[in-house]
């Protein structure tokens, strides 16, 4: 298999194949645990925490202990160099030099992306901000598998906090790729984020039908339904019937409940918590439509899970933060190379050839959050983006997957070192289309586009659309 050597920043970097083989093999190191003692003997895993964790850092640290090898940890910031404003990419190189594999969670979004830019040995990310946790999604499908079979065909319902909670954007995605339909069932104001649903319909294919207004919302027993995305390439009414009553629909049930706290860390001083959604207990899961339900949960809960479901068989959480060590002692020895598993693939539906953007100078990414807003960070890091579309000009951040438009662009190919041939026009004129990716520069405003020597040109006053 060949995960040997890579690195696992986001549920993009690993295919279909390669999940359902990582769960095969967590299948047969789960049956025969005392077996595989002794395979990353000599190995040296390096476990970087810069955020509080119980589950993933304990669950990676007993899958490298299970597979014989050694792990060195970080769990205080302020004890490493980084609190005396040591550069993520510097850390990263050292770190390197004294580990086989760096597993790291980090409150910046984009940092674990930084690290395994800078870091010769594979990287794990283990939860970077709010951005994503592919390793706990590795967790959750293997879940829905063991439970259910198969992904395939699956409704499945998100609620809670789905702006800020990582654990859900990853899922996202892994549903999408695996056939999924996903319910949304926010908080008010934790809605899932733009960038996330326009990568899942632009890359993911399929249908998202939305719903304006809260009055509008959806609403069946207890779920409010927010939006609805319908994968591609499986008959179902719903994508074919435009404007359903989507209440009748959900009167069948979902197959899982994925529930999620708030994630009042990444608040910011306006947010607060909504408690207008009840909270998921025995008296909810009464209900016809949640008799098969299963309810997940990433853990750990606060208010929003109740005690009385945990011994409800339909009670998934700690089966789910069980399973992480087999899950993650498969990752571990296949990215070590310590272990091989065959992998059957299937034609990928997920988008992949956006071309790429990177100055020196202008457009910048607009997440505050992100690895490249930190001021330790700028000194050395080039912003880069993807270009993934043109109207409007919309360019996705490549460290935290946020989207940005910028409102004036010009051409390197236009102004041939002349200054006088300088001009920078609004994004949204025609000119958008004619500039080669290449030569494309883009500004946040006309201040930043004159600084850099650029005049207005003819397009520059155009209207916006």
């Amino acid at each position: 298999m060949a995960l040997k050597g890579r690195d696992l920043v986001t549920i993009d970097d690993l295919t279909n194949g390669e999940i359902e083989a990582i769960f095969k093999l967590a299948d047969s190191m789960a049956d025969s645990m005392p077996g595989q003692y002794g395979l990353c003997r000599g190995k040296v895993m390096a476990s970087l925490f810069f955020e509080p964790s119980t589950r993933t850092r304990l669950s990676f640290e007993t899958a490298m202990h299970r597979l014989g090898g050694r792990v060195i940890s970080v769990s205080d910031p302020k004890s490493t160099s980084l609190a005396k404003g040591e550069s993520i990419a510097d850390m990263a190189r050292i770190v390197a030099g004294y580990a086989d594999i760096i597993v790291i969670r980090h409150p910046w979004e984009g940092a674990a992306r930084l690290v395994a830019d800078y870091a010769d040995v594979p990287v794990i990310n283990a939860g970077d901000g709010g951005h994503q946790h592919p390793t706990q999604t590795l967790c959750d499908l293997y879940t829905l598998i063991k439970e259910r079979g198969s992904i395939h065909g699956l409704k499945i319902a998100l609620w809670g906090d789905l702006k800020y909670g990582r654990t859900t954007h990853s899922l996202i995605f892994a549903l999408a790729k695996f056939g999924a339909t996903i319910v949304f069932c926010p908080s008010r104001g934790l809605e899932v984020p733009e960038n996330i649903l326009h990568k899942l319909v632009t890359e993911y294919g399929g249908e998202l039908e939305r719903f304006g207004g809260r009055e509008k919302k959806v609403k069946s027993g207890a779920l409010q339904v927010d939006a609805v995305y319908m994968t591609p390439g499986k008959p179902h009414q719903l994508a074919m019937m435009p404007g359903i009553d989507f209440e009748v629909e959900l009167k069948a049930g979902v197959d899982a409940l994925y529930v999620t706290r708030p994630q009042k860390e990444r608040f910011t001083g306006e947010e607060q918590p909504d408690n207008e959604f009840p909270v998921v207990d025995k008296k909810m899961m009464r209900g016809k439509q949640f008799s098969k339900t299963l309810v997940m949960h990433p853990l750990p809960r606060v208010d929003e899970l109740a005690y009385d479901l945990d011994a409800d068989p339909r009670a998934m959480y700690f089966k789910q933060a069980s399973r992480g060590v087999p899950v993650r002692m498969a990752l571990l020895a296949l990215t070590l190379g310590v272990k091989e598993f065959p992998v059957i693939e299937e034609p990928s539906p997920v988008r992949t050839d956006y071309l790429m953007y990177e100055r020196d100078y202008g457009v910048k990414c607009n997440n505050p959050r992100c690895v490249t807003a930190q001021e330790s960070e700028k000194k050395y890091l080039k912003p880069g983006f993807k270009i993934v579309n043109r109207e409007p000009l919309t360019l996705r951040c490549v460290y935290c997957e946020h989207g940005t438009e910028p409102k004036f662009i010009a051409s390197t190919e236009w102004h041939e070192g002349r200054v006088e041939h300088k001009k920078y026009h609004r994004a949204n004129s025609h000119l958008v289309k004619k500039i080669r990716p290449e030569n494309l520069i883009a500004f946040d405003s006309e201040k930043e586009a004159e600084e850099h020597g650029y005049k207005p040109g003819y397009y520059a006053k155009a209207k916006e659309k």
